[in-house]
């Protein structure tokens, strides 16, 4: 025990540990977790499109567990599949390492996919 000076005319005394059950604990709430996979799956779309919205998220904790749902919009065409599979990762790695949450799951929804100018988009039906 390291013995720590209290002040003027009191005695130096050891600081006795707390025992883990006695701490206290943190709660983070669920719309920083949200905040969170938001920003993540905003690094991990990359650029978008200026009428494209942020990505947001939704999320589920329960006993230090966090499910996540990210919405995103998508430039077109891209590898949507890829894309998914990296906002999955760096969502769950990001609240993982972040908040200290286990997530088990990122559900990714694709809300739109945005033309690429220049990309031969169709405007309207064709024949």
């Amino acid at each position: 025990m390291t013995p720590v000076s209290a002040g003027a005319g009191e005695l130096d005394r050891p600081v006795a540990a707390v025992p883990p059950g006695e701490r206290g604990g943190t709660r983070i709430a669920d719309r920083v977790v949200a905040k969170i996979a938001s920003q993540a799956a905003r690094e991990a779309v990359g650029t978008l499109p200026p009428d494209a919205g942020r990505p947001s998220a939704g999320v589920v904790v329960h006993h230090e567990v966090a499910h996540v749902r990210v919405h995103v919009e998508l430039e077109y065409p891209c590898d949507v599949g890829e894309r998914c599979r990296r906002v999955r990762h760096q969502v769950a790695e990001r609240v993982s390492t972040l908040a200290g949450m286990e997530v088990p799951e990122v559900v990714v929804q694709v809300e739109r996919l945005h033309p690429v100018a220049g990309h031969g988009a169709a405007q309207g039906r064709t024949r």
